[in-house]
């Protein structure tokens, strides 16, 4: 008998009116696991996001984490279940540290604050910023304000990171090294579920993809077995990738 998942998105709607921005989505994600959630823009990848995190209850359907259906608790309880998150815009204090953006984070699971401070260090050389720690955030460069967002999610120790494009506008180089933290937060046992657009980075990386086509689950497997299925490729990937 397979492990109970991690997280379980079980027959999913979200309307707006008369648009439907999920169309009876399932999916589910293991512990310790990495996938990816790809799709045109459009396809409502954010939307499922913000379903997860709890930012809004579904239309139909629910969200069950860790054995729990989570499905009317607000975002800020979800965090503190295990749920962390990060942006597809970056929304970190311009006007505060580094370090005390981190600590915003920490704050989710202790009230010292010198606590939430060796937290936000802890964290802050995984993620490779410590040496930024007490500069405004403002002065990060793009790659370094993607990386605080994921080390202000990391300071609230999920059980699962939901990261939204955080690959988006990096170099090559910037980008391996958005892979090589991805892969260092599975190691420490957190699952991730991931959007993101550049297949080349995403496909190697990721344990299975899950491609969502107008609101609708189109396909979803191993990588290898996603990028050769002719919907996916007729709908999303194009022939530039079909070999």
């Amino acid at each position: 008998m397979s492990p109970a998942p991690l997280l379980d998105v079980r027959n999913v709607w979200q309307r707006f009116g008369g648009l439907v921005a999920n169309s009876d989505v399932s999916l589910q994600v293991q512990a310790g696991e990495i996938v990816g959630l790809i799709g045109p823009n459009g396809a409502g990848k954010s939307t499922l996001f913000n379903v997860i995190a709890g930012v809004r209850p579904p239309t139909e359907g629910s969200v069950w984490f860790n054995g729990e259906d989570v499905t009317g608790l607000s975002a800020p309880v979800r965090c503190a279940r295990g749920i962390g998150r990060t942006f597809q815009v970056v929304k970190s204090f311009d006007s505060m540290s580094v370090a005390d953006n981190v600590i915003v984070g920490a704050l989710v699971r202790t009230s010292s604050t010198r606590e939430a401070r060796r937290k936000a260090e802890e964290v802050l050389d995984f993620a490779g910023l410590g040496h930024r720690a007490d500069v405004p955030a403002s002065e990060l460069t793009p790659p370094e304000k993607r990386r605080l967002e994921v080390a202000r999610a990391l300071a609230t120790d999920p059980k699962l990171l939901l990261l939204d494009e955080v690959m988006t506008g990096l170099t090559p180089s910037e980008a391996r090294t958005g892979v090589d933290l991805v892969r260092a937060v599975r190691a420490k046992g957190v699952a991730v579920l991931m959007v993101e657009h550049v297949m080349e980075i995403v496909m190697p990386l990721v344990d299975r993809a899950v491609v969502l086509n107008l609101g609708a689950v189109l396909a979803q497997g191993i990588p290898a077995d996603v990028v050769r299925d002719e919907r996916v490729i007729g709908a999303y990937l194009g022939e530039r990738h079909r070999a």
